[in-house]
């Protein structure tokens, strides 16, 4: 394969893409920064008291404002998805939801209580979020329920973002329509791959005509964003398959998409073991892959918002990312204001003023903590000055592509040349490779950089830099 061309057919914009050589040196393992520490930095020494004071903090005023970011974890599925490396419960015993439900509950109850029992604009959500698992696993009634305690409990901002993520095989026109009767504007579908054979390869059968109705009823439903999720690297897939189920998707056109490459790590995560490893595509392939669908969404109308996402240039995240308003947490690119997020559920992460912290993993150590009247918080991390400093740093690069080294100084008062003499050092060869600019004053991601920004931000990761045990993470591409 040659390097892929800057301005694919039809291209809405021109955009330079990364060479054949260039995505192969970064075919590599790496963080995908939602947060910084990232979560494998997480320990035991934080856990619920530590969490209650953060609470506590904010709830008396202390810590910054703004409306809260909730995100509900629904850990159940019907049937297991070979690739999935997500934290799930595999079951068809649909009655198991309601213990689940009244433990979400009382976790309410103890964080509302936390947060003190006057509630205020601070204290607002302006973003909800459920995934899984999938949330759809949930009856019509049980959603409601849940809708019901979020807002008795925190209530909403006018035009909050509401958003769900759907299994297609559980969903019909009918359970959209009550989806958005409960107040959810945006839906994120779980598609994958539309080839056949790659579906059976990884135990999920949609064919793309159900697909396709789902996102038309969506449409007419008046949700104001739709997703769509695809991964390539899986097995039976080809650059051939995978380039047509690109122009299928292009037809769908949904006004985001996340292009994940998969990754193959057995030895974390059972379901993985059951992918023949003989069926996964070669390095070759997975590289051709990334740069044919590329080159096929920039050539289909889609802004590349920044690593492995991309909207339709009139959609929010879109208008963000070219006004320099984008924003990261745990749920991707946001356009919503860095704030704190409410982590719900069996091992929901939640991140409050300078600290981090993580549920229990599995549902006996989460009802048992529950059980006890106590927050199922089972690790986290307070964030010491050098943490604040390389985050606001990593997600400047992440999110802007860019760090003024004046803002950084004047925010954390340090100095950028002296403070990072060693990072910006080890940016020289990658300033080289035409990836990013070193100015005297600033870093700037360039173009064809952005593909890889996260090798970027790795430089500033001060754990990384320190632990070569990267295989745990997700592949640069």
């Amino acid at each position: 394969m040659n390097a892929i061309s800057s301005t694919p057919a039809g291209a809405a914009q021109a955009s330079p893409l990364l060479p054949e050589a260039l995505l192969r040196r970064f075919d590599a393992p790496g963080p995908r920064y939602t947060s910084y520490p990232t979560a494998d930095r997480f320990v035991e020494a934080f856990g619920p008291a530590e969490c209650r004071r953060a609470l506590a903090l904010r709830g008396g005023g202390a810590a910054l404002g703004g409306p809260l970011s909730v995100y509900v974890h629904i850990p159940f599925c019907e049937s297991v998805c070979y690739y999935c490396a997500c934290n799930k419960v595999i079951t068809r015993h649909h009655e198991r939801a309601t213990e689940y439900l009244q433990a979400l509950d009382v976790e309410i109850a103890l964080v509302r209580a936390a947060l003190g029992a006057s509630p205020s604009a601070s204290q607002l959500v302006s973003q909800l979020h459920l995934g899984g698992g999938s949330p759809t696993f949930l009856s019509d009634d049980e959603l409601a329920r849940l809708l019901g305690s979020l807002r008795a409990a925190f209530g909403f901002t006018e035009g909050a973002e509401l958003s769900i993520e759907v299994d297609p095989r559980t969903v019909s026109a009918e359970r959209l329509a009550h989806l958005r009767a409960l107040g959810f504007n945006r839906i994120s579908f779980g598609v994958q791959d539309f080839d056949p054979q790659v579906q059976q390869a990884v135990h999920r059968v949609q064919p793309f005509e159900s697909v396709k109705a789902l996102m038309a009823s969506a449409r007419e439903l008046g949700f104001a964003s739709i997703n769509a999720d695809l991964i390539y690297g899986l097995p039976q897939q080809t650059p051939a398959s995978f380039a047509r189920t690109i122009a299928q998707i292009g037809e769908l056109r949904p006004d985001r998409l996340a292009l994940y490459a998969y990754a193959h790590l057995p030895q974390r995560f059972k379901p993985q073991r059951r992918i023949d490893t003989l069926q996964l595509p070669s390095a070759a392939q997975r590289v051709e892959m990334l740069g044919a669908a590329i080159a096929g969404l920039l050539g289909r109308g889609y802004t590349y918002v920044g690593m492995d996402h991309f909207a339709l240039p009139d959609d929010p995240l879109a208008v963000a990312k070219r006004e320099g308003r984008l924003h990261r947490n745990f749920q991707g690119y946001s356009t919503q204001p860095d704030c704190d997020l409410i982590g719900l559920g069996v091992s929901a992460i939640g991140r409050v003023g300078a600290s981090y912290h993580q549920n229990a993993k599995t549902l006996p150590e989460y009802y048992d903590a529950l059980r006890q009247g106590e927050l199922p918080v089972q690790r986290g991390v307070a964030l010491v000055r050098d943490d604040l400093v390389r985050r606001a740093v990593i997600m400047a690069l992440m999110c802007q592509g860019r760090v003024d080294f004046e803002s950084i100084e004047l925010a954390h008062l340090v100095d950028m040349r002296s403070y990072f003499a060693a990072e910006l050092q080890q940016l020289a060869p990658l300033a080289e490779a035409g990836l990013v600019e070193i100015e005297p004053d600033a870093l700037q991601v360039t173009a064809t950089g952005w593909y890889v920004v996260r090798a970027v931000a790795m430089v500033f990761d001060r754990y990384l830099q320190t632990d070569r045990q990267r295989e745990r993470f997700s592949r640069l591409i």
